[in-house]
């Protein structure tokens, strides 16, 4: 078995897998390690299966990352444009939902078999556990399926979410070892988990969702809110979650088409003899509405102006503040990671050791929900193929 090659790649998840793709059209000698006992499991059950594999529109405003200008140079070395192609000369079939997100019509192994058809040519070794990395002059990379080395070394085993599907820490213990910094992980793009009375009203809301709009300080992001038994989900709140501290509260506007106060105070003047829980049905989901509304039949009428305004303006800007969220298990990424201080942004290379690359997320880039967190792992993965 041929132990020499010009760049070994940690990690056969996507990133890795276009790095790989990218170097062997260049005619490199490329090995991929992955210690799972196969490739791109997270590309498998991305999108429900069905991978939402790149956004219509992707700016840098779409992630988050302590320097918000490193992911500029990557992204615009290769777009969604350029993936899309990819796609399209591949014969995958796709759609669009909203906000301009991709996804295949039938299944996420097709965007998996273009990965593995790209980088035909590299060696792909499965179930190669990573014991150790060192270097002298060149990076001697020991596996539970041999020795490798290689002058480039790129890291691309991801984050710690979902570390049912193999997730570990290896990354960043790596990139340590070799003098980059590693901003704290943490869990983003998460269900977030309520106690006391909060968690109350939530579980008997469980399974009812709303269009919303959600949002801490200038952030915020308009689509469903999910109500579950340990708190709120949904597309909006995991938007938010990558956005929260722990302990610091969000709001929650209900109706953001609509300004309650005045228009519950105008219902009240048209349709005094309606119940509160109808007119709020005709706005809210109707578990909600009956929610809000109060557990005692309520008529227009018998509600004072102060009490319907209060309301109204409560529902346009509801304030929670959640006990924590669902961790690694749950979180789609993870944010924080190799610091980007210590790479360079047109390559993903490591700036005081040449030869080493961190890309995908690892790497302190984290994308909003809807195929961002893809096309970074297609951008970073092109640029350190394009430099091994």
């Amino acid at each position: 078995m041929d132990q020499n090659f010009d760049v070994i790649i940690i990690g056969a998840g996507a990133a890795g897998l276009f790095c790989a793709g990218t170097a062997v059209l260049r005619g490199k000698r490329v090995l991929v390690l992955e210690h799972g006992a196969e490739a791109g499991r997270k590309i498998l059950i991305s999108g429900g299966g069905r991978c939402n594999f790149t956004n219509r529109v992707v700016k840098p405003e779409n992630f988050l990352s302590a320097n918000p200008h490193f992911c500029k140079s990557a992204l615009a070395q290769f777009s969604a444009a350029d993936f899309i192609a990819l796609v399209e000369r591949a014969g995958i079939a796709y759609h669009e939902k909203t906000l301009g997100q991709l996804f295949c019509d039938e299944s996420a192994q097709a965007i998996l078999d273009l990965l593995l058809a790209r980088c035909r040519g590299a060696e792909v070794r499965l179930n190669a556990t990573v014991h150790d990395v060192s270097y002298a002059d060149r990076f001697m990379v020991q596996t539970t399926r041999g020795t490798a080395f290689a002058p480039c070394l790129v890291l691309a085993s991801g984050g710690l979410s979902i570390p049912k599907l193999g997730a570990t820490g290896l990354a960043y213990d790596l990139a340590k070892r070799f003098g980059l910094a590693v901003l704290p992980p943490r869990a983003a793009l998460v269900p977030l988990t309520f106690t006391g009375k909060d968690l109350g009203w939530m579980q008997e809301l469980a399974g009812v969702a709303v269009p919303a709009r959600v949002s801490v300080g200038k952030r915020g992001f308009s689509e469903n809110v999910l109500f579950t038994h340990r708190g709120m989900s949904g597309p909006a709140v995991l938007q938010i979650s990558s956005y929260l501290r722990q302990g610091e509260p969000f709001n929650t506007d209900f109706c953001p088409a609509t300004r309650l106060e005045a228009l519950l105070v105008e219902a009240k003047a048209r349709r005094p003899k309606a119940e509160l829980k109808t007119i709020l049905a005709e706005l809210l989901p109707a578990r909600l509405a009956a929610h809000f509304a109060g557990p005692e039949p309520r008529r227009m009428a018998d509600l004072p102006d102060k009490i319907l305004r209060a309301l109204g303006a409560k529902l346009n800007a509801f304030p929670l503040t959640p006990a924590g969220n669902e961790g690694f298990a749950k979180a789609e990424v993870t944010a924080g990671g190799v610091d980007t201080d210590g790479l360079e942004s047109k390559t993903c290379g490591a700036k005081h050791h040449p030869g080493l690359f961190v890309i995908g997320e690892a790497v302190d880039v984290t994308g909003w929900l809807g195929g961002y967190n893809f096309q970074w792992a297609w951008a970073s993965g092109h640029v350190a193929g394009l430099a091994v």
